[in-house]
């Protein structure tokens, strides 16, 4: 361990991987979001069979993904010129790795209707529960993280929660 590193409160990390770790979060935590209104919408829309909700989610991720890495990279050229454009793109790559993880679930639920273990409908708004599910543990684990009583950190999870199905609700209520 370098003991010249700064500290950023996670014993052995540095400032600058404390940073990354939590742009990496809000990544995740972005892509949850929109996820959930991308199945909802599929889910209620009644127009897309397994294959077009599959290939929906799947452009949605990559789409997000190659996004980020398209304004990240003109961000940083835009502050600090072509310098070091290799070392921002492994952390780019890094932080935006999460948005196509975003997909893995809802997939793996939409190939299981495909494949006639359940209906799409069920599989993709099984799919939008189970991302509520994640905001809720990311909420509460952010709040314990942050020293919080498990009554905050319960509360945090709830209102990360809360806005997954916000989200829901309002793309539920647009079809």
């Amino acid at each position: 361990m370098d003991d010249t590193a700064p500290e950023s409160g996670w014993p052995g990390q540095d400032l600058d991987h404390a940073v990354l770790i939590a742009s990496r979060l809000k990544e995740r935590l972005y892509a949850t979001i929109t996820m959930i209104a991308v199945v909802v919408g599929l889910a209620h829309s009644g127009h897309a069979g397994p294959r077009g909700a599959a290939v929906s989610v799947a452009v949605t991720a990559v789409g997000l993904w190659l996004t980020s890495i398209v304004a990240d990279g003109q961000a940083h050229r835009v502050m600090h010129g072509p310098e070091d454009s290799g070392r921002q793109l492994r952390q780019t790559l890094f932080v935006s790795s999460p948005l196509l993880l975003s997909a893995v679930g809802p997939l793996v639920l939409i190939a299981l209707s495909a494949l006639g273990a359940m209906e799409l409908r069920t599989a993709l708004l099984t799919a939008a529960g189970v991302s509520v599910g994640v905001l809720f543990a990311w909420g509460w684990y952010g709040g314990v993280r942050m020293g919080a009583h498990t009554a905050v950190a319960l509360l945090a999870g709830v209102a990360d929660a809360a806005i997954g199905t916000v989200v829901a609700l309002v793309k539920a209520a647009g079809h």
